[in-house]
């Protein structure tokens, strides 16, 4: 009887397993369009945080370098966030999330969405340990950050 019961254990971790690993595969197919649009070096057009806008100078010198599954945003020349990524397009708003292993929220998580529209993408984005953003909009002392970014022409 006790092998019986460990041999069912057994089958059914690894039904859990195949299921798990099967639903990333098919998450991280989904989301190879959009990250192969997001490739590259991107340059910020606009940016407001709990509901101010950013001052121009902020915006100067302000880029989002993405290879693979890595993006490295550095702002004013000062590296702001590096982290992994995932992305889920199949949500409404699309949803990302950052591991995040470099800059001021390295060790952290932070979760977003955003909108791809050519060559301009648009992030809103909640300061790690809050909810995700609903809508790509942000009010006084929220926690959140919309930014606006152009790719760079090769």
């Amino acid at each position: 009887m006790r092998m019986k019961s460990k041999l069912r254990n057994i089958i059914l971790i690894g039904l859990a397993v195949f299921a798990v690993v099967t639903t990333w595969a098919q998450n991280n197919e989904v989301a190879k369009p959009d990250q192969a649009k997001l490739q590259g070096t991107w340059t910020m057009v606009s940016g407001e945080r709990d509901g101010q806008g950013f001052p121009s100078e902020y915006l100067t010198n302000s880029t989002r370098v993405v290879k693979g599954d890595e993006t490295t945003v550095t702002v004013q020349g000062q590296l702001f966030m590096k982290a992994k990524f995932s992305l889920d397009p199949s949500k409404n708003p699309k949803t990302i999330d950052y591991a995040i292993n470099g800059g001021p929220y390295a060790g952290l998580t932070m979760f977003g969405i955003y909108e791809l529209d050519g060559d301009r993408v648009k992030f809103c984005l909640a300061t790690p340990g809050k909810e995700r953003p609903a809508g790509f909009a942000t009010k006084p002392d929220d926690g959140q950050t919309m930014t606006v970014w152009k790719r760079e022409k090769k």
